[in-house]
């Protein structure tokens, strides 16, 4: 099932983003708010994936080497925390003319939505890692914690050490665009609103 849900959390998580484009009714004051925040979240996802590569983006868990720099010094999953920062920025934007009631429902269904992927899918990450570098990924997973950030790194490259700002264009093109076409549909909301 976890595989499952690795291969298909493009989709899935589209459906959250998806209900905010239908029943998302956005203001001035709410994109002003949620905007720089979304921003914030794909330059993190941005600065992550310079380090990992293009294999964010297969089908099935690959890792060709361990990565512990930049991002992934702090904490062992950016990639995702920078989607969930990304898809808090968006459902405040979108969200602002909505009723308390509705805006909460949008806010926090596409949240846990989004938690309720990644709880299955970090996991099925994690088990491949342990079995692709064992003690390596051990000790890594000692030092960094998996969610919720360490202020200082963890002794090791520099923080740009391996980062390579050519992959962005090969493994963020989705990503980007998804992006772009969120900022569209917000904007088409918020005229219609």
């Amino acid at each position: 099932m976890r595989a499952f849900i690795f291969k298909n959390r493009g989709l899935l998580l589209a459906l959250p983003a998806l209900a905010l484009v239908r029943w998302g009714r956005p203001s001035s004051r709410s994109i002003a708010a949620g905007l720089p925040l979304a921003a914030a979240g794909e330059l993190l996802r941005c600065w992550a994936v310079g380090y990992s590569g293009a294999t964010t983006r297969n089908d099935a868990v690959t890792a060709p080497k361990l990565i512990t720099a930049g991002p992934y010094a702090h904490v062992r999953n950016p990639l995702y925390i920078g989607n969930f920062i990304t898809a808090a920025g968006f459902a405040i934007a979108f969200t602002g003319k909505n009723s308390k009631r509705a805006r909460r429902a949008l806010l926090f269904g596409s949240l846990a939505a989004m938690a309720a992927v990644y709880a299955a899918i970090i996991p099925h990450e994690e088990e491949f890692l342990q079995t692709q570098f064992g003690e390596a990924f051990e000790r890594y997973c000692e030092r960094v914690p998996r969610i919720v950030p360490q202020i200082g790194p963890i002794p090791g490259p520099s923080s740009l050490d391996g980062w390579d700002p050519d992959v962005l264009i090969s493994a963020e093109s989705k990503t980007l665009a998804t992006f772009a076409a969120m900022l569209a549909a917000l904007v088409m909301r918020a005229r219609r609103c």
